[in-house]
């Protein structure tokens, strides 16, 4: 035999000269560490799955959404929609400019009224000397009363614009004379009144 002492005495020995206990506790406590990590490890699956197994029901009714809505709308009804859109689009802009132009034009028709405006206001209800003096050669009623007034009578219109009123005047005589013409006298009558005053 290679040993003199029992090969069981020395390792009963050996082992009583190891300190297992400082490694016995260490060992517990990492048993212990090891099975607190395995509980928080299986804890966050637990929420994990969890999550996923919401994430994956949203995800269902998303799905199942989109594809009703997918299946409710065709894309050549939308083609046209757009199609109409665009068109409907186009005629506004076209009657908005069309209606721009036409402001444009309304515009320069009443600059250019306003300016008529103005030189009639100039000219007065008469008119320019060479309208009034057209007018009087071409109205028989004006050529008559620049006749009366030359000889002294100013023929006063009413609110009809009838003539039935006569102011005459005599000059060389200081006289003055209002007569009421009234259609029951003939004209002859009033002709030798009017020279009979004059």
């Amino acid at each position: 035999m290679l040993l003199d002492e029992d090969p069981a005495a020395l390792i009963h020995h050996t082992v009583g000269n190891f300190n297992i206990h400082p490694d016995k506790t260490a060992i517990g406590r990492i048993n212990e560490s090891l099975s607190t990590l395995q509980q928080a490890r299986d804890l966050r699956i637990r929420d994990a799955e969890n999550a996923l197994k919401k994430l994956s029901r949203n995800f269902q009714n998303l799905a199942t959404q989109h594809h009703e809505t997918a299946s409710a709308h065709s894309s050549t009804e939308h083609a046209s929609q757009i199609v109409e859109l665009d068109t409907r689009k186009f005629r506004v802009a076209k009657a908005a400019s069309d209606l721009e132009i036409e402001g444009e034009r309304l515009e320069q028709e009443l600059e250019g009224l306003k300016e008529r405006l103005h030189g009639l206001d100039l000219q007065g209800l008469e008119g320019d000397e060479a309208t009034r003096t057209k007018r009087e050669l071409e109205d028989p009623t004006i050529l008559k009363l620049k006749v009366f007034r030359s000889l002294g009578i100013d023929a006063d219109p009413d609110s009809t614009g009838a003539y039935n009123k006569a102011t005459i005047r005599n000059t060389q005589k200081g006289d003055v004379h209002l007569v009421n013409i009234d259609p029951k006298f003939s004209k002859f009558f009033y002709a030798n009144y009017l020279w009979q005053t004059i």
